[in-house]
């Protein structure tokens, strides 16, 4: 989540809603809405537990997938929405998901916050990032590794690589962006199995120069706007 003095935004909400009241200290008074991404469970399993606690939900109708509530706010994709001091821009994504999205998000606190996960590679460039949320879920070597010693099967492995971001395509989407505002970089989404949490973190410190974290349970990051 984003959370400023004032404002806080919940993105995504895949986990039980009990684990989400407690990393909020059951409180909610700051919580100004949640957007989520597409419908997998690691990412919606909470959405009628959020709204029926008050709070509005921004998704796509292919994420909502029959979903009603008042509190179920579908968005589009490429047309700017707002939640309190939060503007943001939907976009789609590439994933086994019926409308995926990521989302750029600017806040004055914060700045503007790309969010980006669940797909295979991205066809946009942003400009002005000052902060990054980014799937870094695989490496293509582990993953063929894997398969050639008989730990993953070929059609897991062709599915992950149609679906979410490897390490390489996370670099080379990184590149693409002009990263000179940039403060943080965070790696979501790392696969348990496929993954190397160390090594990711170096190779992309040592491809951009910038603070790079990957998120793990209870970690706060400061977001800034301007540069350290």
């Amino acid at each position: 989540m984003l959370e400023g003095k004032e404002e806080t935004l919940m993105i995504e909400c895949g986990v039980n809603i009990k684990k989400i009241k407690q990393a909020l200290n059951f409180d909610f008074s700051k919580v100004v809405g949640c957007v989520v991404s597409h419908e997998h469970l690691d990412h919606a399993v909470s959405i009628p537990d959020i709204t029926r606690l008050g709070l509005n939900v921004y998704a796509t109708a292919g994420t909502f997938n029959g979903f009603k509530s008042n509190r179920a706010k579908c968005i589009t994709t490429q047309k700017e929405f707002q939640i309190g001091g939060f503007k943001i821009l939907a976009f789609d994504v590439k994933h086994d998901a019926r409308e995926p999205v990521g989302f750029l998000i600017n806040h004055k606190e914060c700045g503007d916050t790309l969010f980006l996960t669940d797909t295979f590679y991205s066809p946009y460039s942003f400009k002005n990032l000052n902060n990054i949320i980014i799937e870094a879920n695989y490496s293509k070597a582990i993953i063929d590794r894997k398969m050639r010693q008989g730990e993953n099967p070929e059609f897991l492995r062709n599915r992950i690589l149609k679906s979410h971001l490897s390490l390489e395509n996370c670099k080379g989407a990184l590149k693409a962006n002009d990263l000179s505002l940039v403060n943080n970089i965070v790696l979501i989404h790392l696969s348990d199995s496929n993954s190397d949490e160390v090594q990711f973190q170096r190779e992309v410190y040592e491809l951009t120069g910038k603070n790079v974290s990957v998120a793990n349970v209870g970690m706060d990051i400061p977001f800034n706007k301007t540069s350290f």
